[in-house]
This record gives structure tokens, C-alpha cells and sequence, in this order.
């Protein structure tokens, strides 16, 4: 079972390549919200989000002769960014599989670090079986985007990180895709503080954790079409949801407009420039969908890769 521990040997395994990110607070924000709020700032890690910490340790336990066959992983933008990097660092081939409709700016940037680039259809075509298909015919491993025990371990330095920072928190606030950064962070809160409430947020248009744990079960929705693409996944994933349904004590849900109107706030009032995915758990905060009691949470900006094209129509829209 993963513990404390692991994430513990995962943040020194990681730290030649993962920036050990800023914790920020705002007095204005903490006056809309309700609550204190310290904001965990991965939009300022390597690769503009924190998938580099799950990469980084993943490609780190390979064995040196898997990785000089190369690695391939498939991701909408900020996976593939963090693999192609690791895989810079590392010397080795990076192939990414990315959907057609991927943010311009997330298949540029992973372009720019030497990665080949496999784009497929996401209504039509399945990624997996493009990953499998593709490892098998180059020999190349595989590095799933949150699936997996190494990928795990390497988000949960997030928590990890924060909680050193900020030990005195009630919550930990953190967005769900397919679960690996939520699973990871809540093992390392737990870990390091055993009464911490860790609280997931989703945005309604992709609610397959929400819909999950109220069944008691691994729920598939169709293709989310939110604008929060890291959490366009539609199925929590076989080892993260046992993980979730153990350490989180609820899924909150945030609409669209709630996820435009965070970025919005954290772009004016902040200065920071938060990517959709990273802004559902400052959406939370600031529309009181968080749960009674909490006085003070940290809160994970999970990554600041935000489409330019998209960034000029949500400041027409202000």
C-alpha cells in the first residue's frame, strides 16, 4: 500500500527536475471566500504544471535499459508536456499521443522539447489502445497519465511540499481528473496529518469521481466537453478510485461559469495566470461549495498552461 514514505523517497528522487513551488495567500480572495486560503502555485512549476513531479519519478524507476528504448504516454497537453521533458533530461525518445482538439499552446510546448506527436480523434478513437499499440511496436514504456503506483507517489510531493509549508490546515482542496493528483496529495496529507479533510473538485460537465462515489463504483461518463481539459478524463482510474474512496471525504461540483469567473479573479486580484483545470479548486472556495467547518485549506493551482487563443476570449467576456 502506498505511504508517506514513498512520496517522501519520490520528492528526493524528483528533485534535480521539480521545482519546489510557492504557497501564496490573498486577503481579497479570503474575504469572497470565506475561508483562508493558501494556494499551492503549480502554475509556477517546471512545465507549467505538476505533472512533471509524476513524470519525473516515473522515468526515474525505470530500469536504464527500458529507458533507452524511449517512452510514450498520451495527454491533452500537461502529461505530455512533463513526459516529453523528463524525457529531454533523461536522454531518451519521447512519442506523446494527443487529441486533435488539444490547446495549441500545450502541443506547441511539447513539441518545442523534441517529442514526436501522435494526434488521434477523442470522440472516436481510444488513446489507450493507441499507447499499448505504439509501446509494443517500438519496445517503448508506457507512463500513464495517473494510473499508476510511480505516478502516483511523484504527484503526491505536492501535498508533500504544502503541508511542510503549511502544517496547520483544516482542508486540502485539490481538482480531480482521472486521480492521481487528488490520490496521491490525499496519501501525503493523511500521512502527515491524520484528521486533514481532503476535499476533491470537478467541474459538472465532467463529474465521473462525483458520479463514482455515489455509486460506490467506478462510473464512465461520455467525452466531458469542459473547458477544464486536464479533467476531461471520464472514468477515475482502477488504482486511484479505492484511494479516493478511502482519503476524501467528498467531490464538490463547479460550473463553467464558476471556472471562468476563478480565472478571472486570480488573473486581476492575484496575478496569477491559472489554466481551467487549475482553477476549479479556487471556483470552490470563492462560490461556497466547499463543506462547513473549514477555516483554513490549502488549496492546489494545478497548473498555469492556459491557451492564449482561449485567454483573449474570457477577457473579451470580463
Amino acid at each position: 500500500m502506498l505511504g508517506i514514505d514513498d512520496i517522501r523517497e519520490a520528492s528526493t528522487r524528483i528533485r534535480p527536475i521539480v521545482k519546489w513551488t510557492p504557497v501564496m495567500t490573498s486577503r481579497g480572495f479570503n474575504t469572497e471566500s470565506r475561508i483562508q486560503a493558501f494556494f499551492k502555485c503549480e502554475n509556477f512549476q517546471t512545465g507549467g504544471a505538476f505533472k512533471i513531479r509524476g513524470a519525473a519519478n516515473f522515468l526515474a524507476r525505470l530500469p536504464k535499459d527500458q529507458l533507452t528504448r524511449g517512452v510514450v504516454a498520451y495527454s491533452s497537453g500537461n502529461h505530455a508536456q512533463a513526459v516529453a521533458i523528463a524525457a529531454r533530461v533523461a536522454g531518451t525518445r519521447a512519442t506523446l499521443i494527443m487529441p486533435l482538439d488539444a490547446p495549441r499552446s500545450k502541443m506547441e510546448a511539447t513539441r518545442a522539447q523534441g517529442a514526436k506527436i501522435v494526434t488521434y480523434d477523442r470522440f472516436a478513437e481510444d488513446r489507450t489502445t493507441i499507447g499499448k499499440r505504439i509501446a509494443a511496436e517500438t519496445g517503448a514504456a508506457l507512463v500513464p497519465p495517473f494510473d499508476h503506483v510511480w505516478t502516483i507517489e511523484g504527484q503526491g510531493t505536492t501535498a508533500l511540499e504544502l503541508l511542510e509549508e503549511v502544517p496547520d490546515l483544516d482542508a486540502l482542496v485539490v481538482p480531480v481528473g482521472g486521480g492521481g493528483l487528488i490520490s496521491g496529495c490525499s496519501v501525503a496529507a493523511k500521512g502527515l496529518k491524520s484528521d486533514i479533510r481532503v476535499i476533491g473538485v470537478e467541474p459538472v460537465d465532467g463529474n465521473d469521481t462525483y458520479l463514482s462515489v455515489a455509486a460506490g463504483k467506478r462510473v464512465e461518463i461520455p467525452p466531458p466537453a469542459t473547458i477544464a481539459d486536464g479533467l476531461r478524463s471520464p472514468c477515475p482510474g482502477e488504482i486511484t478510485f479505492p484511494i479516493i474512496q478511502r482519503n476524501v471525504e467528498q467531490v464538490v461540483l463547479v460550473s463553467e461559469d464558476e471556472i471562468r469567473a476563478a480565472i478571472g479573479f486570480l488573473l486581476t486580484r492575484m496575478k496569477l495566470l491559472v489554466e481551467p483545470s487549475g482553477a476549479v479548486t479556487a471556483a470552490a472556495a470563492l462560490f461556497h461549495k466547499l463543506p462547513a467547518g473549514i477555516g483554513r485549506a490549502g488549496l492546489v493551482i494545478s497548473g498555469g498552461n492556459v491557451d492564449l487563443d482561449f485567454l483573449c476570449t474570457l477577457v473579451g467576456q470580463t
